[in-house]
């Protein structure tokens, strides 16, 4: 492992993660990114601080992860209007993953954000580093998927694997599950892959059962919590630190990388759990503490799914790059009057948040084994806590002992 670092937190940024924009229509829009940005400055967070500039990732960067046909296919992919599709097996043209210029270049900038951030942590240069345009966790080898083209994800980490690290823990806390990561990583025992999302039997794209715990000899190092739709901050914090430490406590990472998706948010249109900002900050800080706790602080964190474009991206994006800086800002802070304009310019119709949080209360009681939990008497809470817990235990007897650890004992 390389010495210590000059610097705690890196920011990897270009204005060509602008350029990875599908149609107008498109729930994802590089808008989200800008906003983030802005707003990120206006609070003065990055006074002092430069930026890292990436380059495109190489074909051959692409080639660790993806098949050669597939980015041929990604190259010359064009969808002239008023034509079908193109054909399978690429998921390109598809209302998803509809065809865009230079496809191909945008996405590889992304893949090449991912890739600087891990080489700056490999080299001893920083001990974070965070890139917000990353995290298209879905993108398989051989095809697109849910607005995924490469799986800058996956590249880094298959990088970082020939470069000095040989367990690396990935956690991905996006709505959606991490599949196209866990794939990539299903059979080897050097990756540990932890999902938390929404319970597949309810959203896209179906996978992430606790079941699903790794081949061969990595058995036990696919770990997925699944979450039932309305949950709320303290249940998911409280799933998250009843599975998510211990994990990585008994895997020993080298470094930890977070798919920091925020489509849990209450107001996100695409899915059905209820977080607030301030459980995302939370979980974000969380994920900080366990690289600082277990990894000697290397933490690279990354984007992903969030298509509250205006009143929940940037502000929870800001939380993460605070937190990768070690500038964490208070979610009582009062947004800036010149962000709150620009975005009320840009969206007339949407009211601009006035803070940094939404007022989450992200107190939680921890899970303290099968059958434990407090009733209040509230049916619903009750039964939402209930169901939280059977998910927990479901996970934890799926994968626990497989890592050396005791299912029902929360201490483990």
């Amino acid at each position: 492992m390389p010495g210590p670092p000059r610097s705690d937190g890196t920011v990897v940024w270009t204005d060509r993660f602008l350029d990875y924009k599908w149609t107008p229509e498109h729930p994802m829009r590089p808008v989200r990114l800008r906003f983030t940005m802005a707003l990120a400055e206006s609070l003065g967070l990055f006074d002092g601080v430069e930026a890292l500039s990436p380059t495109a990732a190489t074909e051959g960067d692409l080639l660790r992860v993806h098949t050669h046909d597939y980015i041929e296919a990604v190259k010359h992919a064009r969808q002239p209007d008023g034509q079908p599709p193109l054909a399978p097996p690429y998921g390109l043209g598809s209302p998803d993953n509809p065809v865009f210029p230079q496809m191909h270049e945008a996405a590889s900038v992304i893949v090449g954000g991912t890739l600087a951030a891990a080489r700056e942590i490999a080299a001893g240069r920083t001990r974070r580093a965070v890139s917000i345009g990353g995290g298209m966790h879905h993108a398989m080898p051989d095809s697109a998927a849910g607005f995924c083209v490469y799986n800058d994800a996956a590249v880094a980490i298959s990088w970082l694997l020939d470069n000095g690290f040989d367990r690396i823990a990935y956690l991905d806390v996006d709505v959606h599950h991490g599949d196209g990561v866990q794939r990539a990583f299903y059979d080897d025992p050097r990756v540990l892959t932890v999902s938390i999302h929404q319970h597949p039997a309810t959203l896209w794209p179906n996978t992430g059962w606790s079941e699903e715990t790794g081949a061969g000899k990595a058995e036990g190092t696919a770990v997925n919590l699944a979450i039932m739709p309305g949950t709320r901050d303290a249940l998911w914090l409280r799933g998250f630190h009843a599975v998510v430490p211990g994990a990585l406590a008994a895997f020993r990472p080298q470094i930890v990388v977070s798919q920091c998706g925020v489509d849990t948010h209450r107001e996100d249109p695409l899915a059905d759990l209820e977080l607030s900002v301030d459980g995302q900050r939370a979980a974000f800080l969380a994920m900080r503490d366990l690289a600082d706790r277990y990894a000697e602080g290397r933490w690279l964190a990354i984007g992903g799914g969030g298509y509250g474009l205006i009143r929940v991206v940037p502000r929870a994006w800001t939380h993460l790059l605070a937190a990768a800086l070690d500038r964490d800002i208070d979610p009582a802070t009062p947004i800036p009057a010149e962000w709150v304009a620009a975005a009320a310019e840009y969206a007339p119709n949407i009211a601009p948040p006035a803070t940094m949080g939404d007022g989450g209360d992200i107190a939680f009681e921890r899970w303290d084994g099968p059958g434990g939990g407090r009733e209040t008497g509230d049916e619903r809470a009750d039964r939402a806590r209930r169901a939280l817990d059977t998910s927990v235990l479901a996970t934890r007897r799926a994968t626990f002992g497989l890592l050396g650890l005791d299912p029902e004992d929360p201490r483990d």
